[in-house]
């Protein structure tokens, strides 16, 4: 036991040695590892213990590097066993700063009481945090909540062509019915004029050949001509 004790301070006497003790029943698990970046940023962090009812708080059992201290589950034991072991440590001497990672006001009284004691107290804790506890500290260090998980990006899609319009429709119905050569555009118009009483002049082009050529993801036309063919385009054909 003696031995113990004389490695215990030898650990802590390092210089710009850090105590770090967490209100385990406060802050969540998942703010573990940005308390130890934290908490490293103001020396060589020689003691980490987290605090609580341990049967309640199984991810700070998987949280590496930290020893778990039970407080069992009366009222205020955990704030109570981390006020004991602050105190403890500021008398025993050699740590030079505790960060003290909580959001609860009640442990302002403790940050003055060490900080009489020529240590410099840091408090870490979330937007909840009282003012309080904040001016009673050296500094404080508000934490961000943890962030979500990710969402699952969209998964991409190939861009879909925009729905054929009705007469879209029945224009690829009399081409298709032609050859592989395609069909007269002469032709076309006659064979919509008496298949469905269309006429090309009722449309904002006025003229098939306006018609045709502003869609040439549907219709491919011969050269100007009087024998000028329309096919569908090779992209319609698949579809």
């Amino acid at each position: 036991m003696i031995k113990q004790r004389a490695d215990f301070a030898g650990a802590v006497q390092a210089a710009g040695a850090v105590a770090l003790l967490v209100d385990g029943d406060n802050l969540p698990a998942t703010l573990a590892g940005r308390l130890l970046t934290r908490s490293a940023s103001h020396g060589r962090v020689v003691i980490k213990r987290v605090y609580g009812n341990m049967k309640l708080l199984p991810l700070w059992e998987a949280a590496p590097g930290f020893r778990l201290c039970h407080s069992g589950g009366g009222k205020n034991a955990t704030d109570m066993l981390l006020a004991i072991e602050a105190v403890d440590l500021a008398h025993r001497g050699g740590v030079r700063t505790i960060v003290i990672a909580s959001s609860d006001r009640d442990f302002a009284h403790l940050a003055h009481y060490l900080r009489e004691r020529h240590l410099t107290v840091i408090g870490m804790g979330e937007a909840k945090a009282p003012e309080a506890f904040r001016r009673a500290c050296t500094d404080f260090v508000e934490l961000a909540p943890p962030s979500a998980a990710p969402a699952t990006m969209p998964v991409k899609t190939a861009p879909q062509n925009p729905p054929l319009s009705k007469l879209d429709q029945r224009i690829r119905a009399v081409i298709a019915k032609a050859d592989s050569e395609g069909i007269s555009i002469v032709t076309l118009s006659g064979q919509m004029h008496s298949q469905h009483g269309f006429t090309i002049g009722s449309t904002p082009e006025k003229t098939w050949r306006a018609y045709l050529t502003a869609r040439p993801a549907l219709f491919a036309c011969d050269p100007r001509g009087p024998d000028a063919r329309v096919r569908l385009a090779p992209a319609a054909q698949a579809g």
